[in-house]
């Protein structure tokens, strides 16, 4: 049976600076030489990845609908964080939501192999717009919660754990 890794132990991070998007998908390489800052208390990791929209067309010889893969969309992640004042990474998550450009994110999976010279995590890397960072309340026995949602204008690239 594979290894199962849990989502604790995970990290997420926001670019200290806006990313300029390229032309066409984005590579590992483009990530390398940003600074990542970690956005502290993250409570909920939402979903992030590509699906296609659905192309319809009603064909009257063949009596049936045929359906095709359209444009790629990698969605909207929705994230739930602890709030911390002072955290640099969720003022960093606040200013880039003030700001209509895109920002570079990583998430640091946690799952890096328990033997090798240098084991790493797997890493996700992709860039969005901050549409939302509001703060939630809730009743007398609740921490203070962020809500944030980053809107991906990217593809999700996939750097595997690595025991070297």
């Amino acid at each position: 049976m594979a290894q199962k890794y849990p989502v604790a132990g995970c990290k997420f991070y926001i670019s200290t600076t806006a990313f300029t998007l390229p032309e066409g998908d984005v590579v590992a390489a483009d990530f390398t030489a940003l600074t990542f800052v970690e956005i502290g208390g993250w409570e909920t990791m939402g979903s992030v990845g590509d699906t296609a929209e659905l192309i319809t067309t009603q064909l009257i010889n063949e009596g049936r609908d045929a359906k095709l893969k359209g444009t790629r969309n990698a969605g909207s992640m929705e994230n739930t964080f602890a709030v911390i004042p002072t955290n640099a990474g969720q003022l960093a998550l606040i200013a880039a939501e003030a700001s209509s450009d895109n920002y570079a994110f990583r998430i640091e999976m946690n799952d890096a192999p328990a033997t090798g010279a240098s084991p790493t995590n797997g890493m996700r890397y992709f860039a969005g717009i901050v549409m939302g960072a509001a703060e939630q309340g809730g009743s007398a026995n609740t921490v203070r919660m962020l809500s944030a949602t980053v809107e991906v204008n990217t593809n999700i690239v996939t750097v595997p754990p690595s025991a070297t």
